[in-house]
């Protein structure tokens, strides 16, 4: 799938001058992915700069290996917990990489970056004509807003209207230009969907709708970041007798998840598992529902999951989520913890990990669990966002239950970490994957104006091989872009 359709160079010209004005560097693929190559005089001035601040220059911090510093950080070999056997009752090695010290506090600016910064360098983006919408279930949009901010761009953020209010609030601070709130919670994306094609209706060519689910930019931003990160970090903890066993990732607009069609490259007896709510089953039974893990919307399978690479799907209780959310960040959850012989550091750390980070190292418990994986087995699962982003639910938890108690943790201990099953657990083989790939058609074709033929071709591997592999062109149009700005150079 070629994402680039044609170069416009009337267009790029004023994105040029856009850029030239604003002092905006694009940094390449290779430098999000790699930092060591971020030009010196970048990296001299990043230092003046906080981790959130609209500033250009933090384009250069959308990638995982941020200093987890607010203000004047540069880089490091990547940031993740591990969590130990004594909080997740498993031999096998459960890491987390944390989306909180990026940019926005979530891994979902660099999807919006992948989506957007290609069609921006090719001229497909007209800056003085398109506003870029961002449709969401949440963290995506506010990425997509943040990215514009800093380009210089009028974003318009789409998401649900139940999702938590520190999400509108940020949208709010950061200037975006229109905010349009959906009916609906987590799992209601089509009626995102149905914003969308009002906006193409009614405003033709004055925006443009850069949707997470369709986009490959989004996946392939994560089959190369996400992907090299995971390899990267199990090189620097492995030991000699370790495996790469599972990638563990919620579906949501399957960006994510294409991390593990890179592993597979690499570690080809890797498992790659998606998970996603119970409540809300729809790879596990073609079900829907509504529920609480916010940041991973379904009741449809996205057009850039390549399910083919998919091996289970693991269906997970919001409740179990929500009840180890207060165990993790409320004060007599930590104190319980401690007195299971948890350290004092992981412990002060859980609140780095936010509902859908919980809710995939679940999964990774289950996974463990039922491949009966052992000391020597290593599980990756990303850690979207932090709870940053969920304070009103811990009061709202608070609002409907109660103060929690040493009682209460005991219980939710007991029960959700330690009673841990490997319910809502479904292997695919060909047919089950096949299966769940012919569910897109009532959802893109029947829907969202895609046609068979281009359904068929999302099935053949190839197709997947050849979408990405189209970074270092990318990298070459942006290199080209920057050094017609003259930014860079100015900047020495």
């Amino acid at each position: 799938m070629r994402v680039i359709k044609h170069i416009d160079e009337k267009v790029i010209a004023k994105t040029v001058k856009r850029c030239r004005e604003r002092g905006v560097v694009i940094p390449t693929f290779a430098e999000q992915r790699d930092p060591s190559r971020v030009p010196a005089v970048v990296k001299q001035r990043l230092k003046q700069v906080g981790m959130q601040d609209v500033n250009p220059l933090n384009l250069f911090r959308i990638t995982w290996k941020n200093e987890p510093k607010e203000k004047g950080g540069l880089f490091n070999r990547g940031n993740w917990i591990e969590f130990p056997s004594a909080l997740t009752g498993v031999p096998a090695r459960i890491v987390g990489l944390v989306g909180k010290y990026f940019p926005i506090g979530a891994h979902k600016v660099g999807a919006a970056f992948g989506c957007l910064v290609p069609r921006l360098v090719a001229g497909e983006f007209d800056v003085e004509q398109h506003k870029a919408a961002w449709p969401s279930t949440g963290n995506y949009c506010r990425g997509g807003a943040f990215d514009s901010a800093l380009l210089g761009i009028k974003a318009i953020a789409i998401l649900p209207e139940g999702m938590s209010k520190e999400r509108f609030e940020w949208l709010r601070a950061i200037g975006t230009d229109e905010i349009i709130a959906t009916p609906g919670t987590e799992s209601n994306v089509k009626e995102i969907y149905d914003k969308c094609w009002e906006l193409k209706k009614t405003r033709g060519g004055k925006v443009a709708i850069f949707n997470q689910f369709e986009e490959f930019g989004n996946s392939i931003w994560h089959y190369t970041m996400t992907g090299g990160i995971v390899e990267e970090v199990f090189e620097q903890i492995r030991e000699p007798s370790s495996r790469l066993a599972a990638y563990i990732s919620a579906t949501g607009s399957a960006g994510t998840i294409a991390a593990g069609d890179y592993l597979r490259t690499k570690f080809p007896h890797l498992k790659v598992v998606a998970t996603e709510a119970l409540q809300c089953p729809t790879l596990l039974l073609n079900g829907w529902g509504a529920h609480r893990i916010e940041g991973i919307g379904d009741k449809h399978v996205p057009w850039v999951h390549n399910v083919r690479n998919t091996d289970m799907v693991a269906a997970i209780d919001d409740e179990q989520c929500m009840s180890l959310l207060r165990l993790f960040n409320e004060k007599e959850g930590a104190a319980y913890l401690a007195r299971q012989g948890l350290k004092a550091e992981l412990v002060k750390q859980l609140p780095i990990v936010g509902i859908s980070g919980i809710c995939n190292v679940i999964a990774a418990i289950k996974v463990a669990k039922h491949y009966e994986l052992d000391g020597r087995d290593v599980i990756f699962a990303p850690l979207t966002d932090s709870m940053a982003l969920y304070g009103s639910r811990i009061q709202e938890l608070r609002d409907e239950c109660g103060p929690y108690s040493a009682d209460l943790a005991a219980r939710h201990y007991g029960r959700y970490l330690e009673g841990t099953g490997t319910d809502g657990l479904r292997e695919l083989g060909y047919w089950d994957r096949k299966a769940l790939h012919n569910l897109k058609y009532f959802t893109w074709v029947e829907q969202q104006g895609k046609t068979s033929e281009e359904l068929s071709q999302l099935w053949d591997p190839d197709f997947w091989t050849e979408t990405f592999a189209q970074v270092p062109e990318w990298d070459k149009l942006i290199t080209q872009f920057n050094e017609r700005t003259g930014v860079l150079k100015s900047l020495t």
